[in-house]
């Protein structure tokens, strides 16, 4: 990030236009200063002074200064790559679709907001500043980019040191070092071709503090320093659905640390700084050569081991093992797990493998013949089948998260990963599986459960959020607080009621420094709504609606609101706004259904209530739902034709099984109700 001037602006501003859907913008300079001239917040043209660039290849964004602090970074961006590779152009960040004033991705709202969505990472000393009070940011920095104390903490012990070298301060001063990793030493093991630690050493503050940037979190508390520990300040994304492929490969935009950490590189003891440079941002050797580090190039950088000629495209280690995906349009960016492809996995989980990657032109089994040539059958099972099962309910989903989360031999991340998954199956054994490890010290496993604690029936939910409570990670206890405030806390014990009131005070306190964000304000909201302050609810509600228009959970939570208080017919009108303005609008749909359902409205419901059920993703709910619907307004055989076509959708659920078990017995087909109940069973 740098002040926009003839130094730092690469883009062509000699009234060069972009036109996206019909909208000009017009990109000029005026004396010194730069400008643009495009469709505001209100969709009215008008010229916007240029104040910042942001970032420098292989794009450029610019960033435009508003009265009340904010800063927002412009959705048309130079490609700054050369021209023979594509680049010396403006672009669009959604070039393929039209995006139109108070859309979620219109460069004005909150999805293109520096304060909150980009400042912290891309300066240094970050101060965000946002009043809940005024709605206004007065937003600060010790250094506009990113400097040397973003990652060693406070220098004016090193300047000293710097100037008087004789000065006996360690580590030359720096606040932060992270020196012991330069300890570690590592041998070659010529059989297997590998080299190894011979005594292990730390690695976490560094990792953990590349990952307060690299990687996809959110950010809970301010102040977060250089070596502080992740999980004070950052509640990173486990493998999430719409984030992750079911196999932990990267889809959405992870930003590295949840992939690495699926690495058999991080669990061998291998850091971020073994193979880049974090000053010259370089890496430390050429092509394979980063590799050849520490796998011996006669073993694996020969075509005996890659089946490509030598030189080529297929013989790059990171072509077969770092398969990269394109974000922002024009930035390739490698998925930093190091795994072995697994064109095996294609067709049985819907996973991209990097053979059919390059071979666009060959079917998925032909890869993976290749592959059993040259390697034999993969003789371990993939962590990625377990969550796979979990996530879509498959039959046995239950065992194979059990044993994953046991396997101690995977990694973390995705036994994390099946521990939030696993709240959705609660046998008496899986709940006893997730209470140990509540009480155990097993960080990651730790966030599984406190981020999935709002799936947990609230009879079962205090057994694993009170020893989260006492958790050393202060995001964790927060999580586990939140979750216990609409339960009656009065009855702990009073160590308990301390733990539990420290948490809380802490959650507030997160939710209050992200006031800015819908998401906050929504949780806000509904903390007032389960104390009963229904007023503060609905005002936190609103707004969270005036930040995003488009937000869908404050629509449907405060109609939810109305609904307690009786206001069924406000309830409606709301929700019939909010599918003029959502895109998310399967929750919207069900919603508005239901409130119908309870003005005796079924038939206006049912048409709502279908397309809740016929919408993507898709939710099991939805559908159990729309067939009692359907039940209950006459029609069993379309009731249950909908369930059975959902249990396609969402194989093993056991919400769609119950519902088709009790709707055929009430019809009489005793037969086929028994091989649904076997299913359940």
């Amino acid at each position: 990030m740098q002040k926009a001037d003839e130094h730092r602006v690469l883009a062509n501003f000699d009234h060069s236009e972009y036109t996206h859907y019909g909208q000009v913008s017009t990109f000029y300079r005026e004396n010194d200063a730069y400008f643009v001239r495009t469709h505001g917040p209100d969709g009215a043209p008008r010229d916007y002074r240029i104040a910042y660039t942001f970032g420098v290849h292989p794009l450029q964004q610019y960033l435009i200064e508003f009265p009340d602090g904010k800063l927002q970074a412009f959705s048309i961006a130079w490609d700054s790559r050369e021209k023979s590779e594509g680049g010396q152009r403006w672009f669009h960040l959604h070039p393929d679709e039209p995006i139109a004033y108070g859309d979620e991705l219109h460069w004005s709202g909150i999805n293109y907001n520096w304060n909150f969505m980009c400042a912290d990472c891309h300066s240094t000393g970050l101060q965000k500043n946002f009043s809940l009070a005024t709605q206004k940011y007065n937003t600060e920095w010790a250094e506009i980019h990113v400097g040397c104390e973003a990652c060693h903490g406070p220098g004016s012990r090193h300047l000293n040191w710097a100037q008087n070298p004789d000065l006996s301060l360690g580590n030359k001063g720096l606040s932060v070092s992270y020196s012991k990793r330069r300890q570690a030493v590592w041998a070659m093991d010529t059989e297997s071709g590998i080299a190894t630690l011979k005594e292990p050493v730390e690695t976490q503050r560094e990792i953990e503090t590349c990952a307060q940037c690299h990687a996809r979190r959110a950010a809970s508390f301010p102040g977060a320093q250089a070596g502080d520990p992740f999980l004070d300040h950052f509640n990173p994304a486990l493998l999430q659905e719409d984030l992750y492929h079911a196999d932990g490969q990267i889809n959405g935009e992870v930003f590295v640390y949840g992939s690495f950490l699926q690495s058999r590189m991080y669990a061998a003891g291998v850091t971020c700084s073994n193979c880049h440079n974090p000053h010259s941002l370089r890496l430390n050797a050429e092509g394979n050569g980063v590799c050849t580090q520490c796998h011996l190039p006669a073993k694996f950088d020969t075509s005996e081991h890659h089946f490509h000629p030598a030189g080529s495209t297929g013989a790059q280690c990171v072509n077969c093992h770092m398969p990269a995906k394109t974000y922002m349009q024009v930035d390739a960016r490698r998925d930093h797990s190091f795994r072995k492809p697994r064109p095996d996995l294609s067709d049985k989980l819907g996973t991209p493998n990097a053979c059919s990657g390059c071979h666009r032109d060959m079917p998925v089994a032909w890869a993976a013949e290749v592959l059993k040539e040259h390697f034999g059958s993969p003789k371990e099972r993939h962590f990625g089948e377990a969550i796979y099962a979990g996530r879509h309910g498959l039959p046995g989903a239950e065992d194979q998260l059990v044993a994953l989360i046991l396997d101690t031999s995977q990694p973390a991340i995705a036994r994390a990963t099946a521990t939030s998954l696993l709240t959705r199956y609660l046998s008496p054994a899986s709940l006893q599986l997730l209470q140990t490890i509540a009480q155990s010290d097993e960080p990651l496993l730790n966030l599984g459960i406190a981020q999935s604690l709002e799936s947990v029936s609230p009879q079962l939910r205090p057994s694993l959020a009170i020893p989260l409570l006492y958790s050393d990670h202060r995001v964790i206890a927060a999580m586990a607080a939140n979750s216990l405030s609409g339960l009656v806390t009065r009855d702990y014990p009073p160590a308990v009621q301390n733990q539990f009131n420290r948490a809380m005070k802490d959650y507030l306190e997160s939710e209050t420094f992200n006031a800015d964000r819908p998401e906050s304000l929504s949780n806000l909201a509904a903390l007032h709504a389960q104390r009963g302050n229904r007023k503060q609810a609905e005002a936190f509600y609103r707004r969270a609606l005036t930040v995003a228009p488009f937000y869908t959970p404050a629509y449907v939570n405060l109609a939810d609101v109305y609904r307690t208080e009786g206001r069924e017919r406000e309830a409606e009108i709301l929700l019939r706004q909010a599918l003029d303005k959502v895109r998310a609008r399967s929750p919207v749909e069900h919603a508005l259904g239901l409130s119908l359902v309870r003005q005796k409205r079924l038939s206006d419901a049912l048409p709502h209530l279908r397309r809740a059920a016929e919408g993507q993703p898709g939710s099991p709910r939805y559908i159990y739902v729309y067939a009692i619907a359907l039940n209950d307004s006459g029609n069993p055989q379309q009731a249950i034709a909908v369930l059975e076509q959902g249990l396609k959708r969402f194989p093993g659920n056991r919400e769609i099984l119950s519902g088709l078990v009790a709707l055929l017995r009430s019809q009489g087909n005793l037969s086929l109700a028994e091989q649904y109940q076997e299913q359940l069973n």
